[in-house]
């Protein structure tokens, strides 16, 4: 799966710092997900309001949820490393981790789609050298993170590196 995106334009930059702080985090942990469902619904699922708005890569995580076993969907800034997608649960720098987070661990085969591809992949957590690895990766990507993971300092954010599934799996 090619995972590919454009640098952010003045604007995207500008929505990007904003999103990194405490207020707007908070707003945004609230009403994202429903302004990303109603823009994948307009676009055909190909763009989301999150990569609209900040040019950031953004898939679409299917989970197997934990308690409930059916199909969960989250829109999800990712990283790249080579063929592995690296994910980080930040949940907006909040006190526990996300949802989706506690599905992998239960279920750690997923769906990933990007704009017209999908892949089954296998999650697995960062080791500790990746995690090392990862994190400036993730401040380049969006330096958002930084500020979630001083609000989030009590707990350790996860780090998780999807790799894709061999056929048959």
């Amino acid at each position: 799966m090619t995972i590919s995106f454009q640098p952010p334009n003045a604007t995207q930059r500008a929505v990007k710092r904003l999103a990194s702080t405490a207020p707007a985090a908070w707003l945004l942990s609230k009403t994202l997900r429903h302004l990303d469902r109603g823009v994948l619904a307009l676009s055909g699922g190909t763009q989301t309001a999150t990569s609209l708005l900040s040019g950031l890569p953004v898939i679409l995580l299917t989970t197997t949820g934990a308690k409930s076993g059916q199909p969960r969907t989250t829109p999800l800034i990712c990283g790249v490393d080579g063929e592995r997608l690296v994910l980080f649960a930040t949940n907006f720098g909040g006190a526990k981790n996300p949802a989706w987070y506690y599905n992998l661990r239960a279920n750690p085969q997923v769906t990933v789609a990007y704009r017209d591809q999908s892949a089954i992949y296998r999650s697995r957590e960062a080791t500790a050298d990746e995690r090392e690895r990862y994190w400036p990766m993730a401040d380049a990507i969006y330096t958002g993170y930084a500020a979630y993971r001083e609000r989030a300092s009590h707990r350790e954010i996860p780090v998780v590196v999807l790799e894709r599934a061999e056929s048959g799996e």
